[in-house]
């Protein structure tokens, strides 16, 4: 059974990073929900085209485009 170091590291059994093809040197994100935190590989190119979907308004200007959301913030 795996143990949090004092630095908060944990080690991850080999079998189950076979299982799901986590290797040495490869980036992992954490995520938290329902109590619980999920590891999952960072796979190069998951969000490509993600937001392709989505159209600018080429008559904001990025400074406006960022006074706006400033404003919302702090609202």
């Amino acid at each position: 059974m795996p143990r949090v170091s004092a630095k908060r590291q944990i080690t991850l059994p080999i079998d189950q990073c076979r299982e799901v093809g986590i290797g040495p040197g490869d980036e992992v994100r954490s995520y938290v929900a329902d109590g619980r935190i999920t590891i999952v590989r960072k796979m190069p190119g998951a969000a490509r085209g993600f937001l392709r979907h989505v159209v600018g308004d080429p008559t904001v200007s990025d400074e406006e485009s960022l006074e706006d959301a400033l404003d919302e913030s702090t609202s």
